[in-house]
């Protein structure tokens, strides 16, 4: 069955992240973790490896996996334009952050993973994963604005503090350094047409930026010798 042209005013999330500015990308650089700065740590984290992990995570159960897998996978979803946040390593990195400096979120996403399959169970009558795509959405809308309540729903504070917990983690997955574990093989710089880290922008280079023409610099912050740590003697 062929697919239905877009209308004009069908705006997907995609499009919506390709017109953030550059400097989106950049402000997230480096991001919350506390980076390895080797030499060796670079180049491990942005070699071709897969961005999805294979079974539970480090900090959560399989079951809780699941639920924050599907939840990545709407707030930015792949598409015909490009890899989405699961693509892109952002339940590595979440994974991650959960281990070092976001350890003290790791709670918070137990109990807010399972607030969220509750409260889908209760308001629409599935577990989340269960849900098709636009009721998923659906729930993730109700989340956001706070409006996930119910009898034995469970959040510990608001529905949308924990929304926006999640989306802050994933956008930092999606977008940061690589070397933070997620960002896999600049898919999400690429997503979004940033130009890469550089040291230094010539009056060509800068012209060719412009004109949308600037070959992107395809490597971790963390190569460049000034933002690597130095060893004392």
């Amino acid at each position: 069955m062929a697919e239905k042209p877009r209308k004009e005013n069908d705006i997907s999330r995609r499009d919506m992240l390709k017109t953030a500015s550059a400097a989106g990308a950049a402000a997230l650089i480096p991001g919350p973790l506390d980076a390895s700065t080797t030499a060796g740590a670079v180049e491990a984290s942005v070699e071709l490896v897969a961005a999805v992990p294979v079974g539970p995570l480090m900090n959560l159960t399989a079951r809780e996996t699941e639920i924050l897998s599907a939840m990545v996978d709407r707030l930015i979803p792949s598409d015909e334009l490009g890899p989405g946040a699961l693509d892109a390593g952002a339940l590595r990195y979440i994974d991650r952050a959960l281990s070092e400096a976001e350890s003290d979120a790791a709670e918070a996403y137990r109990n807010g993973l399972t607030a969220l399959d509750r409260y889908s169970e209760y308001s629409r009558g599935k577990p989340f994963t269960e849900l098709g795509d636009k009721e998923q959405d659906s729930v993730l809308i109700d989340l956001q604005t706070g409006g996930a309540t119910g009898a034995g729903v469970g959040f510990v504070g608001s529905s949308g503090a924990f929304f926006n917990m999640v989306k802050s983690h994933t956008w930092q997955g999606v977008f940061g350094d690589p070397q933070y574990g997620g960002n896999v093989n600049f898919a999400g710089w690429d997503l979004i047409n940033y130009p890469g880290v550089r040291m230094r922008v010539s009056r060509e280079e800068q012209r060719r930026l412009e004109n949308d023409q600037l070959e992107p610099v395809r490597q971790s912050a963390y190569a460049f010798a000034q933002f690597q740590a130095t060893e004392e003697d």
